[in-house]
């Protein structure tokens, strides 16, 4: 009996230091939360003292948000929100343009597109268009694949503008569309990607904005609307719009337990997607690669796009410094909307490094 009680002592004992020694030395790994779908206000947040974020370094980021023009700044970890600001007379409800940053919703968009057996994103772009949609050669313009105009290697001339006419800026209508490189050959930054959006409908048989919504922004509670502008449709939201954007990409396209958009796409998506550029995936811009071409610029650049920032972050870029910057490692989506920092940008500016600078001083 003494042998049988003393062996009972001794697992009790064993069990309890390995309780302690659990509660100890085991991270608290907190959960992904993701605002409900139900049109409320309701987010939670998390404060920078929460984080053990420095407190200090909080009033020279707003100051330099104020002063390069910013109309809102939004911080989320895991999902929570810890920092809403909003800058000369904007606030929560009122809409912004994305500009180029709508790109990674055409990109996402046509990701699903393609799990659902519409399209192929390998099949040249005429399977679904029809030919004639450039000025090139029939041979030349079936070398152009869906791919292609994911990866901005269609190869089409990017620098047609037409002083006479300002209103054929960025055009894709047949005549501007003009051969310059074979399609896979030459990477460069244009607006002839909107034809995916063509391909998306057609191939759906729905109108872009319909499928749109129902696949992706009602799914994640996002609204805004597509607004026609000159030779572009640009999406318009709210700033918490476009964060719960970043936040499915953030989850690698789940939201909330719903896989939204393949994870195996999403991750060609926010890979290098080609052997020119090496920051560009589909139409997402990369951080932390080796070298980077630049909008309107045949110039390969060494380094990161954005040094300060860090080398795991993917981002929608947009002109006038639209930002929603992706950090897996950090667990955090940052949105920048604006007026342009310094001067009209198409996308990538000086101030994303300047800006990252003082985001990176918080947690430093």
């Amino acid at each position: 009996m003494n042998k049988i009680l003393l062996l009972l002592i001794i697992t009790l004992f064993i069990l309890g230091c390995s309780a302690e020694h659990a509660t100890d030395s085991s991270p608290i790994v907190e959960s992904m939360y993701f605002p409900p779908n139900d049109g409320s206000n309701t987010w939670e947040t998390k404060t920078i003292s929460d984080l053990g974020w420095n407190q200090n370094s909080v009033q020279p980021l707003l100051d330099y948000l104020q002063l390069k023009n910013s109309k809102s700044f939004m911080i989320l970890v895991n999902g929570r929100i810890v920092m809403e600001n909003y800058f000369n007379g904007h606030t929560a409800t009122t809409p912004w343009y994305w500009a180029s940053a709508g790109k990674t919703l055409t990109s996402t968009v046509t990701g699903i597109a393609q799990q659902e057996g519409f399209v192929n994103i390998n099949n040249k772009v005429s399977d679904y268009i029809g030919t004639g949609w450039t000025s090139e050669t029939l041979a030349q313009e079936n070398l152009i694949t869906c791919k292609n105009l994911l990866s901005m290697t269609s190869g089409l001339d990017d620098a047609y503008n037409d002083n006479s006419d300002p209103t054929l800026d960025d055009c894709v209508i047949p005549s501007c569309l003009i051969y310059n490189a074979d399609a896979g050959t030459r990477w460069a930054y244009d607006n002839v990607y909107v034809k995916l959006q063509d391909v998306v409908a057609n191939a759906t048989n729905q109108t872009w904005s319909n499928y749109f919504s129902t696949k992706l922004s009602t799914k994640i509670g996002m609204t805004g609307s597509w607004i026609q502008s000159d030779n572009n449709s640009v999406f318009w939201s709210t700033t918490r719009s476009m964060a719960r954007f970043g936040l499915m990409a953030l989850n690698n396209g789940v939201w909330n337990g719903t896989q939204v958009i393949n994870q195996t796409y999403f991750n060609f998506a926010t890979n290098t997607s080609q052997s020119i550029n090496q920051a560009y995936g589909y139409l997402w811009w990369l951080n932390g690669k080796a070298s980077y071409h630049l909008p309107q610029s045949q110039l390969q650049l060494n380094g990161s796009i954005i040094p300060h920032g860090p080398n795991d972050m993917f981002m929608a870029l947009g002109k006038n410094d639209q930002k929603i910057y992706v950090i897996p490692s950090k667990k955090m989506v940052v949105i920048r909307m604006g007026n342009a920092a310094d001067s009209v940008n198409m996308a990538l500016s000086n101030f994303d490094d300047a800006l990252w600078q003082k985001i990176s001083a918080l947690y430093q």
